[in-house]
């Protein structure tokens, strides 16, 4: 398990006192990882008397450390179940926190160009019905590129995460035998492949295994440097994941927001819209005992889904819609 804490804040010192610092765990996804670092950190500047430390484990971690009541809040790239709301002793809510794109990225030795991904060979290659880089099919969609007769090594992750449910929520609609045979889940039964343990493991098994596919968080694969393809979308376009695209794919789904915020946007409709896009969560207790917790908890959520939203474009996250930034100023009471 990969751990990361995020530290934020310091001791008071009052005269020849020193007062502790307000401390705040959570865990969970590392999908929003990189801005929720960026977010601890400015947050900070605004409250040095608040400490926040978060451990980037995967959605399944942060889901399973909420359930158990070893973090005052969660984080996960997929809504919780009625099964596992159900459960818990106090019902989480779930708050929106940005928009972000899984892509598939490879590493094929001496190939530079962008490739495209068609839905078919998407699910083919995880399937492991596309066994080689020259497949007609990918040969087909890219036309001019040079594949070399080589296997292809399919990674995946690990762990339960938010970010599989997002690509495998993604492969069930567009692929009926991906549904009947894996289906949609924070950790499935791998027809092939190798495991890593979260983005950062993928993202690094991937660039030391030459003629491998797997799909990261798009902000892992811009900071590593990694080639990411372009996915045919439900209008039949070619796709790049970035800020406008995935903003696009959560244009639907922002103005028919349930309640709840419980929602799928992979394969969205639009023109432009980039289909393997996902909201992430953070997942909040709507009772937490402690009053001075739950205000300051509070008051970070206002500050998140406002002057945070600033920091998302700048780290390749989209920033919540306006209209699901609405709903959640008033879900924000709910929490007592």
């Amino acid at each position: 398990m990969k751990t990361v804490s995020f530290a934020l804040g310091a001791l008071l010192f009052a005269g020849a006192g020193v007062s502790p610092a307000q401390q705040i765990n959570a865990a969970g996804a590392t999908f929003p990882a990189v801005i929720y670092q960026k977010w601890f950190d400015e947050y900070h500047k605004l409250h040095a008397d608040v400490q926040i430390n978060y451990q980037s484990i995967g959605s399944g971690g942060g889901i399973a450390q909420l359930s158990s009541g070893t973090v005052d809040f969660g984080a996960s790239d997929m809504p919780m179940t009625d099964e596992q709301i159900s459960k818990m002793k106090v019902k989480p809510l779930h708050f929106p926190t940005v928009l972000g794109g899984v892509v598939p990225t490879y590493n094929i030795p001496g190939l530079n160009q962008t490739l495209k991904f068609t839905p078919e060979t998407l699910s083919g290659i995880f399937l492991g019905t596309i066994k080689k880089w020259n497949d007609p099919g990918l040969a087909k969609d890219n036309p001019g590129v040079k594949f070399p007769n080589e296997d292809i090594v399919v990674v995946h992750r690990a762990e339960g995460s938010g970010t599989t449910f997002a690509w495998t929520d993604y492969l069930s609609k567009i692929s009926p035998e991906w549904k009947s045979k894996v289906g949609v889940n924070a950790s499935v039964n791998w027809p092939v492949g190798l495991g890593g343990r979260g983005n950062e493991g993928v993202a690094g098994l991937l660039k030391q295994t030459p003629n491998s596919i797997g799909y990261v968080e798009l902000i892992y694969a811009v900071q590593q440097k990694m080639g990411y393809g372009d996915v045919k979308n439900a209008a039949g376009n070619f796709v790049k994941a970035d800020f406008a695209t995935v903003t696009e794919a959560a244009a639907g789904a922002a103005k028919n927001m349930p309640d709840d915020f419980r929602v799928s946007i992979t394969n969205a409709p639009g023109k432009n819209a980039y289909p393997i896009s996902t909201f992430t969560w953070l997942l909040i207790p709507s009772q937490i005992p402690d009053a001075n917790k739950s205000k300051t908890i509070k008051t970070f959520l206002r500050w998140m889904i406002t002057d945070g939203q600033k920091y998302a474009a700048g780290l390749s996250y989209a920033p919540l819609p306006k209209e699901v930034v609405a709903k959640e100023e008033k879900a924000i009471a709910l929490v007592k």
